[in-house]
């Protein structure tokens, strides 16, 4: 075979890799577009003056462009106290958490102990009971504590979690066991092994976790709407349930899209403005 065989073939090579990475990179933003244009949709309709039907045919843009919505949507119902109620719920929820886990994780990975293996299994068996199996039960034991329609019954059930005790051992057996062992000899305690040595390199692991958290528990509707009675104790999504409810509201979308967007923009913003946070930490994690 000749050189410019070779050649020839390299360039079939090259070009072929070309056409495939365009292509790629098409569908990608194919994808992503066709992922948005509910969510565009939604902002555009939410924009429409509150008065204007919508009709087959005439779903989008309506001149002039108002934000009389927002305004509207905020003076119906008290959004206020659902932003205060949902941020202190997960705020609570992932301090307790931060705690929780990582006090869990540092267990299974540094110490031996009898029956390790078989409690670490039945921790992780919950990640296979369904949350609404468990509505009863933990309904149960709010009415018992006299917790009912606070905000600290929505959070109690959320303490613990197994996902991320698992996510950390797995990120604190990674920790090379020299470097602990190194600790040991210099005299650390168990508490300055896991600040100094354990949870550094764990960081990425941690923060997927908390993003992850976060954005479920911003979520969390039907737990709230079991546990809360007033308006000072549901958070947005079960508020937002409570808004469509009203008289005012009836079929009116553009109202509607306007207070969905009220309830979803924070996590919205965030991940605007943390992109690489997010890719990063996720990536690190292995969290798909």
């Amino acid at each position: 075979m000749t050189a410019e065989t070779f050649g020839s073939t390299g360039q079939a090579k090259g070009i072929l890799g070309r056409i495939g990475y365009w292509l790629s990179v098409g569908l990608t933003y194919g994808l992503a577009a066709l992922w948005a244009v509910p969510v565009i949709w939604a902002f555009v309709a939410s924009l429409r003056p509150p008065d204007d039907p919508m009709g087959r045919g005439d779903v989008w843009l309506s001149f002039p462009l108002t934000l009389e919505n927002y305004q509207k949507a905020w003076s119906l119902a008290p959004f206020n106290l659902y932003y205060v109620t949902t941020i202190a719920v997960v705020v609570t929820v992932l301090a307790v958490q931060f705690v929780t886990i990582t006090l869990a994780a540092f267990a299974f990975a540094h110490y031996r102990f009898a029956g390790k293996r078989w409690l670490f299994f039945f921790i992780l068996l919950q990640l296979m009971i369904p949350t609404t199996a468990l509505l009863a039960p933990n309904f149960s034991t709010i009415r018992t504590l006299g917790l009912f329609d606070t905000r600290l019954a929505i959070a109690i059930p959320y303490f613990g979690s197994a996902f991320g005790t698992f996510l950390m051992r797995q990120a604190f057996l990674e920790v090379p066991r020299d470097l602990v062992d190194a600790g040991i000899i210099d005299g650390c305690n168990w508490w300055q092994l896991l600040r100094h040595i354990y949870l550094p390199p764990s960081m990425p692991t941690l923060t997927a976790f908390a993003l992850s958290s976060a954005s479920w528990h911003w979520n969390e509707f039907l737990w709230p709407m079991i546990v809360t009675n007033s308006e000072t104790s549901r958070p947005l999504t079960a508020g937002l349930v409570r808004f469509t409810q009203l008289g005012e509201i009836g079929a009116r979308w553009s109202l509607l899209t306007a207070a969905t967007l009220m309830v979803a923009a924070p996590l919205f913003l965030v991940f605007l403005v943390l992109p690489r946070r997010f890719i990063r930490s996720f990536l690190h994690s292995g969290i798909k």
